[in-house]
């Protein structure tokens, strides 16, 4: 998971990647912030997009911007009342990362979204309503979870928690608490510290 304000670097963080190392679902559909083309798909649709994830033959995959799933899927529910619209976005979400999680152990699925303060003041994933943070941690189902920071007119992602976010790496993984923003880096890095080939037992989901 990959987590922070807009205009903080999150989607130019796939800048480095090669055309066959990542494939995009592109939920809100706007072009990518670098000339790079990489393969994509725009759709916004949880159905479509899990029905193509184990179709899919690149390592990695990134679902960009991932709050956006939740935020469409309201707004098309807007004018209907109830909380069952709620229960319906936690459901599908939470069935996402499930797809991802089943996928083949040589895949990396990278979460891309807004980050939010939540009531104690803690910064966090972005999500629609108190459904999923009440009763989906959803960082509790990744491993990895990194936070976009600007500093000094630079763009990093933070790799250690600062005691008022959610970021979390493994032990040793990265010897930086602040590293740049590069996501080709953070997947070359994740598949050496764990030395990801086809006979390893675990997908990741970042």
């Amino acid at each position: 998971m990959v987590y922070g304000q807009s205009g903080t670097g999150k989607s130019t963080s796939l800048r480095n990647f090669q055309y066959e190392d990542v494939s995009v679902i592109n939920v809100s559909g706007k072009p990518l912030p670098f000339r790079r083309k990489l393969p994509t798909a725009n759709t916004d649709e949880y159905k479509r997009i899990m029905a193509s994830l184990p179709k899919i033959t690149t390592p990695s995959i990134v679902i960009d911007d991932a709050t956006y799933l939740m935020v469409n899927a309201f707004m098309r529910n807007a004018k209907v009342s109830g909380y069952q619209k709620y229960t319906d976005m936690a459901y599908d979400f939470n069935n996402l990362i499930e797809a991802a999680l089943k996928l083949p152990d040589d895949k990396i699925v990278y979460f891309i979204g807004h980050s939010n303060q939540a009531d104690d003041g803690r910064e966090q994933f972005k999500t629609i309503g108190k459904m999923l943070d009440n009763y989906v941690t959803l960082e509790g189902k990744f491993t990895i979870v990194l936070k976009t920071v600007v500093k000094d007119g630079q763009y990093y992602f933070s790799t250690q928690n600062n005691g008022q976010d959610t970021v979390k790496s493994p032990m040793g993984m990265f010897e930086e608490a602040l590293i740049p923003n590069d996501l080709k880096m953070v997947d070359d890095t994740i598949r050496e510290y764990y030395g990801m080939t086809k006979e390893d037992d675990d997908v990741q989901t970042n």
